[in-house]
C-alpha cells in the first residue's frame, strides 16, 4: 500500500515535466502562427521598430481591408484549383489502389514501386516539363493545366494510401459481390470506395493542402495570366524596393484559415486513413 502511495506522486510528477516539455515545445512551434497574426494587425510604421511590439500596439485592420478589396478573386481560384484538383485525384487514385490491392494486376509490384520513386522527383524538374508540354498545346496561364500539374504531385501518394487502406477491407465482401454477381466497377463503386471512407478523406486533405499551397507550378504555368492563385497573389505585394508585410501576413492568416478548418474537422479520418494497412491480422 505505502509502495502505490509513493509510486503515485513520481509519476504525477514525471507527467508534470512532460506536459510542461510539450507545452514549451507547442508554443515554439506556434510561435510563427502567433508572429503572422501580430504582424497582420501591426502598422507599416511600427514594423521595423527594434526591438518589435510582441503585441499590435495601436493595431489596424488596413491589411485585412486589403484582403477584401484586392484578394478575393485570388482566393476563389485557389478554391476551384484545389476543390478540382481533389477530384481529379481521387477519381484516378481510388481506381487504381483498388486494381493494385484486390485484382493484383500483372506488374503491380513494379507500378507501385515507380509511384514511389515518382515521389522523390524535384517540383521544379516536373514544373519545367510542364512548361515546355503546356507551351506547345497553348495551355499556359489556363486553369484547367494547373489542375492537371497538382494531381500529378498527388496521384502517386493517393493511389499508395488507396493500396494500403483497401489492402485491409476483408476479402469476404468482394467474393460475395462477386458471387452475387456483381463485376469489378460494381464492387469498388457500391462495396469497396463507401468503404474507404478513411482514405477518400485523407487523399482529399492532402491533396487539397499541396494545391493551395503550391507556388513553384503555379508561378511557372499561370504567372501573368487571368486567373491566379492565392499564392501569387500574396507574391504581388513582394517587390525589390517595397514589402508591404501587413497586407502580406493577413493575406496568409485569411488563407490559412479554410486549410484549418478542413485539417480540424477530418484529423480523426485522417488518423485513420495515414495508419491503414500498417498492422496486417
Amino acid at each position: 500500500m505505502t509502495a502505490t502511495l509513493t509510486s503515485r506522486p513520481r509519476r504525477s510528477r514525471s507527467h508534470g515535466w512532460k506536459t510542461a516539455l510539450g507545452t514549451a515545445l507547442t508554443a515554439v512551434m506556434l510561435f510563427p502562427v502567433y508572429w503572422m497574426l501580430n504582424v497582420s494587425f501591426t502598422r507599416d510604421q511600427a514594423m521595423r521598430k527594434s526591438p518589435p511590439d510582441l503585441f499590435p500596439v495601436r493595431g489596424t485592420l488596413d491589411g485585412y481591408r486589403r484582403v477584401v478589396e484586392e484578394q478575393l478573386p485570388y482566393l476563389a481560384t485557389s478554391l476551384v484549383i484545389g476543390l478540382a484538383t481533389v477530384a481529379l485525384t481521387v477519381a484516378l487514385a481510388a481506381p487504381a489502389g483498388y486494381a493494385l490491392a484486390k485484382l493484383r494486376p500483372r506488374g503491380g509490384g513494379i507500378l507501385s514501386f515507380v509511384l514511389l520513386a515518382a515521389q522523390m522527383i524535384p517540383g521544379i524538374i516536373m514544373a519545367m516539363g510542364f512548361y515546355a508540354v503546356y507551351l506547345s498545346l497553348g495551355m499556359l496561364q489556363s486553369v484547367p493545366g494547373l489542375i492537371i500539374a497538382d494531381s500529378t504531385l498527388a496521384v502517386p501518394f493517393a493511389v499508395l494510401i488507396f493500396t494500403a487502406f483497401m489492402s485491409g477491407l476483408p476479402r469476404e465482401l468482394i467474393q460475395a459481390a462477386t458471387m452475387d454477381g456483381a463485376g469489378a466497377l460494381r464492387t469498388f463503386w457500391s462495396i469497396v470506395l463507401p468503404m474507404s471512407r478513411n482514405a477518400v478523406v485523407t487523399v482529399s486533405l492532402f491533396t487539397f493542402l499541396w494545391s493551395w499551397s503550391d507556388f513553384i507550378f503555379a508561378s511557372t504555368l499561370v504567372s501573368g495570366g487571368p486567373h491566379e492563385p492565392i499564392t501569387l497573389g500574396i507574391y504581388h505585394y513582394i517587390g525589390n524596393n517595397n514589402q508591404e508585410w501587413n497586407a502580406i501576413m493577413a493575406t496568409a492568416v485569411v488563407a490559412s484559415v479554410p486549410a484549418a478548418v478542413i485539417l480540424v474537422l477530418a484529423q480523426r479520418y485522417v488518423a485513420a486513413g495515414v495508419t491503414a494497412g500498417a498492422v496486417k491480422d
